[in-house]
Order: C-alpha cells, then sequence, then structure tokens
C-alpha cells in the first residue's frame, strides 16, 4: 500500500475528521493542502477556501487518493502524525523497538521486525485504545516508502 491508497480506501467522514484536526493543530499544512487540492480539480485556490470545510475535506481526499500525488499524501501523513498525534506515534515505533528521535527514524530503512514480534505489536497497538487514528497510523506507517514489511502489510489485509 501506498500513501495515495491510504486516501482512497478512507471513507469520507475519516478524512473530514482527519483534517479538522490538522486544519487547528497545522493550519499552513492545511492551507497547502486546499492550495494543492485546488489546483488538482482546476479551480482557484481561493475559491476552494471559501467552499464549507466538507466540500474542502471531501476535494482534499479525492485529489490525495490520486497516483500522481502519492508524495504530497505521504507528506500529510507525517505531518499529521508528526505535529497533531506524536503520542500515538511515539507509542507505535517504541512498540516496534525503532531507535526515533521525537518521532522521526533514525534509520532510514528499518529492518522488518520477526513476525510474531511485529503481529504481538500490531495486536497490542490495536488493543490499547478506540482512538479511530490507530488504525490509521498503521495504515500511513505501512504506506511510508522507508518501511518494506511484507509482514505488516499482511497484518493490515493489503494485497500487492
Amino acid at each position: 500500500m501506498r500513501s495515495f491508497q491510504v486516501f482512497a480506501a478512507m471513507s469520507p467522514e475519516e478524512a473530514e475528521r482527519m483534517l479538522r484536526v490538522l486544519s487547528k493543530e497545522s493550519p499552513a499544512m492545511f492551507r497547502q493542502m486546499v492550495d494543492a487540492a485546488a489546483v488538482s480539480i482546476k479551480a482557484r485556490p481561493v475559491f476552494l477556501r471559501r467552499q464549507p470545510f466538507e466540500l474542502r475535506a471531501k476535494t482534499i481526499r479525492r485529489a490525495l487518493a490520486r497516483v500522481a500525488a502519492n508524495l504530497v499524501a505521504d507528506e500529510l501523513l507525517a505531518i499529521y502524525f508528526l505535529e497533531c498525534r506524536k503520542a500515538l506515534l511515539l507509542e507505535w515505533l517504541d512498540l516496534v523497538g525503532l531507535a526515533h528521535e521525537d518521532g522521526t527514524l533514525s534509520d532510514e530503512a528499518p529492518a522488518q521486525p520477526p513476525e510474531s514480534e511485529l503481529a504481538a505489536a500490531v495486536a497490542k497497538y490495536r488493543g490499547d485504545g478506540d482512538d479511530p487514528d490507530r488504525e490509521l497510523l498503521l495504515r500511513a506507517f505501512a504506506a511510508q516508502s522507508a518501511i518494506a514489511w511484507p509482514a505488516l502489510d499482511a497484518l493490515l489485509g493489503f494485497q500487492e
């Protein structure tokens, strides 16, 4: 799975919830996403900025669900978890034993942990709360280009 596929699989409600958090916690990044989405639909950014939030969120999700938007989708997911949901990110990284500095991985391409340990970490992470961002974080983490962990893809139900 790649980041654009995370957005393609995301429900409109999930995207709206995530983008509301992003608009409050990282308004500059949210504005960039609105502007990028406007360009993708061949509209002026000011037009989309004036639309109701629900329409802006729907347009951003559609724009980021395209193959050509994968790098932007990567960036948005990284910003969301590094700036808006850092506690969840740190919990996951510590659970799988990845070296990091405040959420940024120390290794550019970390090796996959043993499958049994990874399965236990995913089960524990999923079971530690009912926050919908837990599942989103797992999908976003697996979608990062630096993460080539087939066992995680299998645990999350992704098929190549």
